[in-house]
Parts: C-alpha cells; structure tokens; sequence
C-alpha cells in the first residue's frame, strides 16, 4: 500500500477553545477513546496523535491543548504547544462550538492564524443541539471574519457530517506513505493514555471541586506471574489537603469509584484483565513548578 499511487498522507490539527468537542471528534473518527472528555475546559494538556487508517489515506490527527491565555506554566506551555502545531500541520480544523457565538476566544484565535499559510477548515460542531434554520447565520457570520479554505457542520457526539468532514480534510493532504501501520490508532505510549483515562475520571466525579490542579503519574506498569493480569500502580497528584480528602472521599468511598471506572476503560485499551492500585500526594503548587511539570510529561525541549 506504502508505494501505490495515489495514497494520501498527512497531519492535521485540531484547534479551538476549550471545550468545543475536539477530543470527542477525534475519538469518534478513530474509533477507540484515546482522549481525555470531560465537560471541564482544558482538560487536554499534551499534543494527542489519533491515527486514522483507510484505504487509501491515513490522517494523523494533534489534538492540542484549547487555545486561551495563560495563567500559570502549564498554561504558558499548553499555549506554546498548541501555536507550534499550527506550522507543523498540512491542515488545520478550526472547531468551534455551534451553541455559542463569535466571541474573545475565537477572536484570539483567529489573531493567531494571521501568520499561518495552512488550510483551515473551519467545524461548526454541536449542530445536534441547534435548530437547522440557525446554521447558515452561523457560517454566514464566519465568513465574514476568514477567509477559510472550507466550511463544514458537523455533530462529533451523533457522527453527523462527520465522514464529509474526512472527505474536505483528505483534499488537502499530499501523497505520501503510511507512517503508521493500519491498525495503529495513536503514537502515544500506552503509559500516557493509561494516565489520562485515570485523570478523567478524577476529573468527572469530583466535579467543580478539582479544577486543573490534577495530575496523574503512572508508577509501574508490570505483568503479574504467569496469570493474564497486568498490574498497575499510579499516583494521582493535587496541590491542596483539602483537594486530597475530596480525591480519596469520606472512608476512601471517591478513590475506589475512580479506580473503578478507569479500569474498565484500561482493560479495554489493553485487552486483559487489570489490577489497579491508585494513591493520592499533594505536591504544592506544581503547574507552577518547572521540575515537577517535567515529572509529568511536559517536556519544554519538545517544542
């Protein structure tokens, strides 16, 4: 397939404010949950490469970080990750959210494609949860502030659109190789993912009460004897006490419910049977912390 005529190949970013539904996208093209979803914005810290392997193309999709100013290091670097991406791409998915209108954020954004020589193609996503008659409006009023190389509505949740959207995108890529073997979804070690499955389900259940300040560190990741179990041993990282306490719940009630419901999303990554052991540290301040952002796999050189 690598040599045959014709085979498209390329990467694509996916760019917009925090919560718009990017990594709801990518996990519905892929097919499998390689990014993190919670309705709490920023909840994506690092670049998530989704494979997407057909007959004839493979799309190596960045899920970057949402796009907003920064308030702290990991904010700053979260930034800086998602504008490299912009100029390393052969297409750029502009998503933005049906429901809401033009605002800062987008202008933001918008400022930030003025240097780009990309295509970008702008997504108007959640188009489930709007009248039809509201949509041309919405595009209408798009046009008018980019000239954008495509237009496309679409419901990432319901799969509306979603496979003309991948029709526009392939457009824009050049011929080249499979990078990646086709049944490959991510490049991302199965550590990452297994780290970011536990993150958002301490994410979901304590709700309001754990902002951003969550990180999770995977310890051991080990085979256990000659039984088909792997072992895995992680440390959800907080900055406060009392953020600790809300993380383990009344008699250990909150840890125990976040174990749960990441196992079953990590036995269905790795297709065995999972024993998870999860602890809980206050490391003070560390999205300010350069050191500890390193320790949790924000690495400055990359970018």
């Amino acid at each position: 397939m690598n040599n045959e005529q014709g085979h498209k190949s390329g990467f694509i970013s996916i760019i917009g404010r925090p919560n718009v539904g990017k990594s709801t996208f990518l996990n519905r093209v892929i097919g499998q949950k390689i990014a993190i979803m919670s309705d709490k914005p920023q909840t994506t810290r690092n670049k998530v490469q989704g494979v997407l392997t057909t007959d004839d193309a493979q799309f190596i999709f960045i899920d970057t970080p949402g796009i907003h100013k920064p308030k702290h290091k990991l904010g700053d670097f979260m930034m800086k990750v998602a504008q490299n991406t912009l100029k390393e791409v052969d297409a750029i998915i502009f998503m933005v959210n049906a429901e809401e209108g033009f605002g800062k954020g987008e202008e933001f954004i918008l400022e930030k494609f003025q240097t780009v020589n990309t295509p970008i193609i702008l997504v108007i996503n959640k188009i489930d949860r709007i009248h039809p008659d509201q949509l041309l409006p919405i595009m209408d009023s798009y046009k008018e502030k980019y000239d954008f190389s495509d237009i496309v509505p679409i419901s990432a949740l319901e799969g509306n659109n979603v496979d003309n959207l991948l029709k526009q995108i392939k457009n824009y890529l050049p011929e080249g190789p499979q990078y990646y073997p086709a049944d490959q979804v991510t490049d991302h070690p199965e550590r990452f993912i297994i780290s970011e499955l536990i993150r958002e389900k301490a994410l979901h259940l304590t709700r309001e009460e754990i902002p951003h300040s969550l990180a999770v560190l995977i310890d051991k990741i080990e085979r256990q004897g000659d039984k088909d179990i792997i072992h895995v041993m992680a440390t959800i990282i907080v900055e406060r006490d009392s953020q600790k306490g809300i993380v383990i719940g009344k008699q250990g009630k909150m840890l125990k419910e976040v174990g749960k419901r990441a196992r079953v999303d990590i036995e269905n990554l790795l297709g065995t049977k999972v024993y998870l052991e999860l602890w809980v540290k206050v490391q003070k301040d560390w999205r300010n912390k350069m050191s500890q952002l390193r320790d949790f796999g924000f690495r400055e050189d990359e970018y």
